[in-house]
């Protein structure tokens, strides 16, 4: 009896062990001291730490995670110095990433990837090209040749940022009918129908967002309803009714404190599971994370601000139990992690930092 009361103990132990950790993923830019991407195991009731695994990929800067968690894809943010922009894929096994296979992606500087909710294909967004790909995703994981490249076209008043296209971000809609594509260069949100059955694209639906704004990246509600715009150049977030491809324009919001006007690089967006809060990080001298609450007709409230404790934060990551929020700090070499209060959406720094050099991407893997 003691033997089988042993072993329940222990059953549950790993189980509750599971339950409270997560791998985080971790993409830098390697032209420093970097050794491209990292893995490390996070304790979701700690915020406690430990590093796994780490392999070299060239200016790994944006990742995303294959539905299932089995294949792992980085952009190489390479420009016309270095050879053309490419992206690799990698299979995922217990904290070990293994290289599958490269291709270019039709453009200098590709800044950001996504992959649709049927885990078969794979969009690439060059930033410096003005344009993205489409691929096909096979079954092992490889990433197949790119059956279409979309070139953008325009410019904006900023000739000194926005003369020509600047892709910076490829969304896919919650219904996987549509691609969103946040183009800083032109001001514009394009929507473009999406097949997820060939890849190919449809009908295209423009948003036009303040000139001189630069739309940086999108996030949607949970509930499908409505999506955010961070505003890079402006410091605001743009708040839009969703429906079908088309964002109707609720509310623009500025995320930086009066204190702080002049000082804007804003970067990333992200919103709770809940639908509660949503958050949005500002380089620059303010280098802060603006805390929204999000009220019933989706529009936005600050709810406070919180210094990232480092400098130039990036991209940042709720972890999965909303316990916890992390920043990379790029410029300051370290991600920081703050306690989530789930009420009031507030952060506390925790005092616990992870080591890495230039890091600008976090994603969660399991």
């Amino acid at each position: 009896m003691k033997k089988i009361l042993h072993t329940i103990a222990m059953l549950l132990s790993i189980q509750t062990f599971a339950q409270s950790n997560q791998q985080l993923l971790v993409g830098t830019y390697t032209s420093g001291k970097s050794e491209g991407i990292y893995v490390y195991d996070f304790n979701m009731q700690t915020g406690k730490f430990s590093p796994v695994s780490k392999l070299f990929t060239p200016d790994p800067s944006y990742l995303a995670v294959s539905p299932g968690h089995k294949f792992v894809y980085s952009v190489n943010e390479l420009g016309a110095d270095k050879g053309s922009g490419t992206i690799t894929g990698f299979t995922y096994s217990n904290g070990t990433l293994t290289k599958i296979n490269t291709q270019p992606t039709g453009g200098d500087h590709p800044c950001y990837t996504s992959i649709d909710k049927t885990g078969k294909w794979l969009v690439a967004g060059n930033y410096n090209g003005g344009n993205f790909s489409i691929f096909p995703l096979n079954a092992d994981g490889s990433i197949g040749k790119s059956i279409s490249t979309t070139q953008h076209r325009g410019s904006s008043i900023d000739k000194s940022r926005q003369e020509k296209p600047h892709v910076h971000c490829t969304v896919f809609s919650p219904d996987n009918k549509y691609l969103l594509v946040a183009d800083l260069g032109t001001d514009q949100v394009v929507s473009y129908k999406f097949n997820e059955k060939d890849g190919s694209l449809g009908k295209i639906h423009y948003t036009n967002i303040t000139p001189g704004a630069g739309p940086r990246h999108i996030a949607f509600h949970p509930n499908g309803k409505y999506a955010y715009l961070v505003e890079e150049m402006f410091g605001n977030v743009d708040v839009f009714k969703y429906k079908k491809g088309k964002l109707s324009h609720l509310q623009k919001i500025s995320m930086v404190p009066t204190t702080d006007i002049g000082k804007i690089g804003a970067a990333d967006i992200h919103i709770s599971a809940d639908g509660r809060f949503l958050y949005a990080s500002n380089r620059g001298e303010s280098d802060k994370i603006t805390i929204f609450s999000i009220e019933s007709n989706g529009k936005l409230k600050v709810a406070g601000y919180q210094s990232v404790m480092g400098i130039s934060p990036r991209n940042f990551v709720i972890d999965p139990s909303g316990n916890f929020l992390l920043v990379a700090n790029q410029k300051s070499d370290e991600v920081v992690i703050f306690k989530r209060d789930k009420y009031s959406g507030l952060l506390t720094d925790t005092n616990e930092r992870i080591k890495i050099p230039s890091p600008v991407c976090l994603k969660w893997i399991n």
